[in-house]
């Protein structure tokens, strides 16, 4: 029986987009089978985004003003990506967790590829991001939601939002990278997230905001993706939020894929 080996020259210069797309795979794999090997993982990510969904419907909606015909068919949007954005959240703790236990060094001695690591967890957490907005629309089904659009909108309102996240995920995964601890990755993700995704459009209309907030909400990167996520669910004009998603999400990407790749070269 004849094995293929490579050394680690032979993996950075002999068939390298071959050999970098095929250890992705692997790392892909490795990281999706995280979320069944360890159930709260798993947990965390199905059970806290159907919380949110169903205590702000059930608890605050019967208060809520909002411009839509009810409170779920405005509220899932956001809900969707505030979810898909905690899931970079994810990304910047398993990035840290394998660098604190040393991982990334036995990554570093074997041949394979270097982005292999990031580009693997990056899309092990998009696959695990696509489960979860299903998983978030059927209960929304379940509890009175109803798309207004075609289908080709209905796909897209979830895809835009799994998109903004994308970049988004990169910029955490230099965190991840970055940061001494797992401890202190929790302190950056909630002190980073919980303003940025409160203080916009996702859970209450800008317009009942404070007026000194409200341009702050109406500039805020998250508006932009929960208006585009939201009227494309809707059936509305979404041309103007797609695009201010589109350029927000490209800004991003170009911040993060230099911070990410310095990160993970760094010394430890």
């Amino acid at each position: 029986m004849t094995t293929t080996t490579r050394t680690m020259p032979a993996a950075a210069s002999e068939g390298g987009l071959r050999w970098a797309l095929h250890d992705s795979f692997v790392m892909t794999r490795r990281n999706l089978l995280r979320y069944v090997r360890l159930p709260e993982n798993l947990v965390g990510l199905t059970v806290q985004p159907v919380m949110f969904l169903l205590l702000f419907t059930y608890v605050l909606g019967g208060a809520m003003s909002v411009t839509t015909p009810d409170y779920i068919t405005f509220l899932l949007p956001g809900i969707l990506v505030q979810t898909v954005v905690f899931g970079a959240f994810a990304t910047a703790l398993g990035l840290a967790q394998d660098a604190q236990s040393g991982l990334f060094d036995r990554f570093r001695s074997l041949p394979i590829a270097r982005s292999a690591v990031i580009v693997g967890r990056l899309t092990a957490d998009l696959l695990a991001d696509i489960f979860v907005a299903a998983l978030m629309i059927g209960v929304g089904y379940l509890i009175g939601f109803r798309f207004g659009g075609t289908l080709l909108e209905s796909i897209a309102s979830p895809a835009i939002a799994i998109l903004f996240a994308l970049p988004i995920a990169g910029l955490f995964a230099a965190i991840g990278l970055t940061a001494r601890s797992v401890e202190s990755v929790n302190v950056i993700g909630f002190v980073a997230i919980f303003p940025i995704t409160f203080i916009s459009s996702a859970f209450v209309p800008v317009e009942s905001m404070p007026g000194w907030l409200q341009p702050v909400a109406d500039n805020n990167p998250f508006t932009h993706a929960v208006n585009a996520s939201r009227a494309l669910a809707l059936g509305q004009n979404s041309d103007g939020a797609v695009l201010a998603t589109l350029i927000w999400a490209a800004i991003l990407l170009v911040i993060a894929i230099p911070l990410g790749v310095r990160a993970y070269n760094r010394p430890r």
